[in-house]
């Protein structure tokens, strides 16, 4: 066999290489993709903003630039031995795509798997031969051709083959959000028909569409209310955090479909553009609107508060004439779409004496077993005493909602209560964990808003018997630009309430970090660790009988360095 065929075997054996390596970087990207709901503006924020995706895309462009440098070095440097030149081009190759291999970047932290839904395979597979195009095509056209017609052009076929798989690779991130715009047409088509056949099902099912949106407090508020409701009804709720379009008509085709016989549907709606609310309450239908807040949440997708306000209206709006809008009138934004006067059936609750309001929650007291509080409708005069086994201010106000909307449908006080005592918290919102040797953990690891948490640091405060008080937090994210102020104010809350603090991530914790200290807070009770893992080991190897754990905010996936 002569150089020029063994040269050329390499090669075409090296483009299966080639599209294995742009098939894996581009399954980790997906990944990311999916987490960020497929906006492509938004997965190109993560991919700018994550130090090891800037490492690996400026490894990978010296790559290349070296290997297509070769290609100009003096023609009397190779003269007579292009082949021997080739074999050693052909080693560098070989050398980089292992290199390649090695450092592609890895999931730091995987709280939020790839989920392989059609769709997600669908943009991956066609990604996939947006990649292997390159690779295909030049290797396809070095099959037809002898290999013959290289035996003097031998370092360029290296040069070339290698860069037809390594260009592919370092253009990844632009090929999901092309392979997404290709399939828009045939997403967008699917996406409508599911959205009519969960229409068609909820309006044939007659269940009582009740929709709630907030900034925060909705999906605790949902799953109180559909406790005490199945007190006496049939109801259903979107479960955990199926609170968008898509989601939403997923559920109620895959799992309300098979037994649609309810009278409550409770829909969890969350809005990430102004619009999306009126297109849920488009899906669902709503006959009963909640507003529980309004907050800088989403403050960065929305872009400013008044588009956070204006989504969160479309809620009342979708109502028809004779529906029944809920509000939080301790919310002073939410207070303020009650006194827009739609619908004409319009009720207020407040555990603050917010003077119009239907529901208040009067002598509340909180403990480290729980919270009690006095009920009471100020049009009827009714009053009940009630105890929940659930924490901090916050709950307060979702229980009352809840309270009140079962109120409005029929429910007595006394029916309500024994529900409202064995209410249990949603999963990772301020649950309390007590270990037999007396050690308490607090989960409010879904609290990243700054109502939630300073509500999370006032119940750790409560465990004043308590050894020590610690609080372990990533800060908080997607509040733009109010994230510096929000974080530095957790920080000082932190400070005031907490005896020990362990911060994940030193980036985005940096202003946790400010507040923190110039609250007074001593350095050294203060620790930064890089991800959950080491948080983790670090509080195991200090936790001792008696101390109390607060696990406040998680670090998102896309914000993992």
């Amino acid at each position: 066999m002569d150089y020029a065929t063994l040269i050329s075997r390499l090669c075409l054996l090296s483009a299966p290489l080639w599209i294995a390596l742009i098939g894996r970087r581009l399954y980790y990207l997906a990944r990311y993709f999916q987490l960020e709901g497929y906006e492509r503006a938004r997965f190109w924020r993560w991919y700018l903003r994550t130090r090891r995706e800037r490492r690996f895309t400026a490894l990978s462009a010296a790559i290349l630039l070296a290997i297509n440098l070769l290609a100009i070095l003096p023609a009397s440097l190779l003269s007579a031995k292009y082949a021997e030149a080739a074999l050693l081009l052909f080693g560098i190759v070989a050398l980089s795509m292992l290199v390649f291999w090695l450092r592609m970047p890895r999931d730091p932290q995987t709280k939020q798997p790839f989920k392989r839904t059609p769709r997600a395979m669908r943009l991956l597979i066609t990604a996939l031969l947006l990649g292997a195009a390159l690779p295909l095509y030049y290797h396809g056209m070095l099959i037809l051709n002898s290999s013959a017609n290289y035996a003097y052009d031998l370092p360029l076929l290296v040069i070339a083959s290698a860069s037809s798989g390594a260009v592919p690779l370092l253009l990844a991130p632009l090929l999901l959000p092309l392979a997404n715009a290709l399939l828009f047409p045939y997403e967008e088509s699917r996406r409508r028909y599911f959205m009519r056949k969960a229409a068609q099902t909820l309006r044939g099912s007659g269940a009582t569409v009740i929709a709630i949106t907030g900034s925060y407090g909705k999906t605790s508020t949902k799953h109180y209310l559909h406790h005490i409701l199945n007190g006496r009804f049939r109801t259903y709720m979107t479960p955990k955090s199926y609170n968008t379009l898509m989601g939403i008509s997923r559920v109620v085709n895959d799992e309300f479909a098979r037994d649609p016989y309810y009278d409550y549907f409770i829909a969890e709606a969350d809005a990430y553009f102004v619009g999306e609310n009126a297109a849920i309450c488009r899906l669902v239908g709503p006959k009963i609107g909640v507003v529980m807040s309004v907050g800088p949440m989403h403050l960065e997708r929305l872009g400013s508060m008044e588009n956070i306000i204006k989504a969160q209206y479309e809620i009342i709006q979708a109502l028809p004439p004779d529906g029944v809008g809920f509000f939080n009138g301790d919310d002073p934004h939410v207070l303020a779409m009650a006194e827009r006067g739609y619908p004409q059936t319009r009720i207020v609750i407040s555990q603050k004496g917010a003077p119009c309001a239907r529901f208040e929650a009067l002598d509340v007291r909180f403990s480290a077993e729980g919270t009690a509080f006095t009920v009471r409708d100020n049009a009827s005069g009714a009053t009940c005493e009630l105890f929940m086994p659930l924490y901090g201010e916050t709950n307060v106000t979702n229980a009352l909602m809840a309270i009140a909307v079962a109120a409005h449908l029929g429910m007595p006080f006394d029916e309500i209560a024994p529900r409202v005592a064995t209410l249990q918290p949603a999963e990772h919102r301020l649950v309390r964990h007590q270990l037999p040797d007396g050690t308490v953990i607090l989960d409010d690891a879904y609290s990243a808003n700054p109502v939630g948490t300073k509500a999370a640091l006032d119940v750790l405060a409560l465990h004043k018997g308590s050894r020590r008080r610690i609080v372990i937090s990533a800060g908080m994210f997607e509040l733009g630009e109010q994230a510096e102020a929000a974080n530095r104010a957790l920080g000082a809350h932190m400070a005031a309430t907490a005896t020990d603090i362990i911060l994940i991530g030193a980036h985005q914790t940096a202003a946790v970090r400010e507040g923190a200290l110039a609250a007074g807070f001593p350095p050294e009770r203060l620790r930064t660790v890089a991800n959950l893992e080491e948080a983790t080991a670090y509080y195991r190897s200090i936790l001792q009988p008696g101390d109390a754990l607060l696990m406040l905010t998680d670090l998102p996936d896309t914000y993992a360095v």
